[in-house]
This record gives C-alpha cells, structure tokens and sequence, in this order.
C-alpha cells in the first residue's frame, strides 16, 4: 500500500507541473517557452560555440567537400580471384 501512496503523489506532482506549464503558455504574452537551444544563447553565440547538431553537419559538408571524384578509378584488369 505504500508503493501506491508514492505512486500516487509522483502522478499528482507531474500533473501539478503539466498544468502550470500549460497555465504559464495561457498567460504569458506571446504563448511561447523560451528558447534554451544552444542556438537561442547570446553568450554562446557571441563565443561562435555552436550546437552538436550545428558541428556535425558542418563536419559531414566538408568531408563531402574533401572527396575528390576524379581520382576514383576502376582497373580493369582485375581478374576474379586475385
């Protein structure tokens, strides 16, 4: 039985703060949460720090950047087996 009062209170504290998520979207001008993405972060900006996200696709481009075509060939003397 004590199991189910902790359960309980767990399910009315997550509810209590659902609702005043939801009460803090009505009332404030605009109905929006603030940014917390790196990418909404003066600071972070103004240090040119960007997001993983950010890194990892500037990493693929120029690794797509790096891959020169023109020197891929095909043998064709190769012979099964060998």
């Amino acid at each position: 039985m004590a199991i189910f009062k902790v359960i309980l209170a767990a399910i009315v504290l997550v509810a209590l703060g659902i609702a005043g998520m939801a009460i803090t979207i009505l009332v404030k001008k605009g109905g929006k949460f603030p940014n917390t993405h790196v990418s909404g972060n003066k600071y972070l900006k103004s240090q040119k720090i960007p997001c993983a996200q950010t890194q990892d696709r500037i990493a693929q481009r120029d690794a797509w950047r790096e891959v020169n075509y023109k020197k891929v060939s095909l043998t064709p003397n190769m012979k099964a087996g060998k």
